[in-house]
């Protein structure tokens, strides 16, 4: 059994995070929400209506499962239910990231997975990222639509939305992010060359293969797309 964050521990966690997803980008304005798991039945998330690059700690909230707010004088996120919903189907996840990465919500918008073999990280940290279908933001189903996905991913594209990952922590799942992100822009850009250089079924393998020793799970991300061996 994965150990719980302490509170301060959460707190400052979620602060960096929210601050490296402003400078890179992959926030505009008040987008965006983060959340860390402490306990059996308490969880840290940000509030809403707030840039994730200018947060205290005095803003952050924390809720039970329930979405009761345990401490904290701001309103949290309409989209905390989301993350509630990854610990519940998920109760050894840590950490919940959602962003709207440019190139990996363009991929949301078209609503088109990213599920190629083209770089050797992501095979391995994130493998595919599917697409959930279409829910208004802050809704039961948004977070009902996330949930078939807990079980066999890290990661995930909400149609015409963004992105949302989670993990045994919050930077792991901030890791799934970046990853994510990196696989989107490279998938563009290899669409806009015309050419789809995927590794080879073998390659993948071996690849997947080495998700334990990355502290992974060796079934979770899904295959991506491969070519044949040659």
């Amino acid at each position: 059994m994965i150990g719980y964050p302490t509170d301060a521990e959460a707190k400052r966690s979620i602060l960096d995070i929210g601050r490296k997803l402003y400078e890179r980008g992959f926030v505009a304005a008040n987008d965006g929400n983060l959340s860390v798991r402490v306990g059996e039945n308490a969880v840290w998330a940000t509030p809403t209506g707030v840039s994730k690059g200018s947060m205290t700690e005095e803003m952050l909230v924390k809720l039970d499962l329930d979405g009761h707010v345990l401490e904290g004088t701001h309103k949290p996120s309409s989209e905390v239910k989301m993350h509630l919903r990854v610990y519940r189907e998920q109760p050894q996840m840590r950490g919940v990231a959602h962003a709207h990465p440019p190139f990996s919500t363009t991929f949301a918008a078209a609503g088109l997975a990213l599920d190629e073999a083209l770089i050797q990280e992501t095979v391995v940290l994130v493998g595919t990222v599917p697409v959930a279908p279409y829910a208004v933001p802050g809704s039961a189903a948004l977070a009902d639509s996330v949930a078939p996905f807990c079980h066999t991913h890290s990661a995930l594209l909400l149609e015409h939305h963004g992105l949302v990952t989670w993990g045994r922590s919050l930077e792991q799942a901030y890791f799934f992010l970046e990853s994510a992100e990196a696989l989107a822009r490279v998938m563009l850009y290899t669409r806009q060359l015309g050419v789809s250089h995927r590794l080879t079924e073998s390659q993948i393998d071996s690849l997947i293969a080495l998700r334990p020793s990355w502290g992974l799970d060796a079934g979770r991300g899904g295959r991506p797309k491969g070519r044949p061996d040659a």
